[in-house]
């Protein structure tokens, strides 16, 4: 599935992170940037060791925040390494420091001069983000950031590793099309 906003291209895919020849990918990390499972995990296996040099030179990241490495191994040029929130419940900000990391990840690209950015479904893996309430916050915020941004960013896609996440993005992206009118689904 497909929109444009702002001249700009928001997809939603099928597929395997690890894979994408975007200028950066985002990477679901944790506060250490240790190489975790999941998400971070495939990330770190595909990049190579480079990566986790680089990661541990950084130290770490706070939740809600994104730093950026080299990509080792993959396609792509940078890996920004975004650390969501554990779910507890949510009444402890965790949707404001989830946007908060995809909005990171976005001024990252913008820094790096990046033109294409992919990102999985951060924190609802084993931080237990509920799934439908995530894709809404993710998909606002990136939404909100393409329609801002006067960079050379112009395709953000998330790679989303299996059906029923994809279903709760697309469902997102459907809904946000209709609070949106510079949102147009192709």
């Amino acid at each position: 599935m497909k929109a444009k906003i702002s001249g700009k291209t928001l997809e939603l895919i099928l597929g395997d992170i690890t894979e994408q020849a975007t200028d950066a990918i985002a990477n679901a990390a944790n506060s250490r940037l240790a190489g975790g499972g999941g998400v971070d995990g495939a990330i770190h296996r595909a990049a190579g060791p480079t990566l986790a040099n680089e990661c541990a030179r950084i130290g770490g990241c706070p939740t809600g925040s994104a730093v950026a490495t080299g990509a080792g191994n993959l396609k792509a040029r940078y890996v920004f390494h975004a650390v969501g929130p554990i779910w507890r419940g949510g009444g402890q900000d965790e949707a404001k420091l989830l946007a908060g990391a995809y909005r990171k990840c976005l001024e990252l690209a913008e820094e790096k001069s990046c033109k294409s950015i992919a990102f999985p479904s951060i924190s609802t893996g084993v931080y237990a983000y509920p799934l439908e309430q995530a894709a809404s916050v993710a998909l606002g915020e990136v939404a909100e950031q393409l329609a801002r941004s006067a960079g050379k960013l112009h395709r953000a896609v998330f790679v989303l590793f299996d059906g029923a996440t994809l279903a709760a993005y697309e469902t997102a992206l459907r809904e946000l099309a209709r609070k949106r009118k510079d949102l147009q689904l192709d």
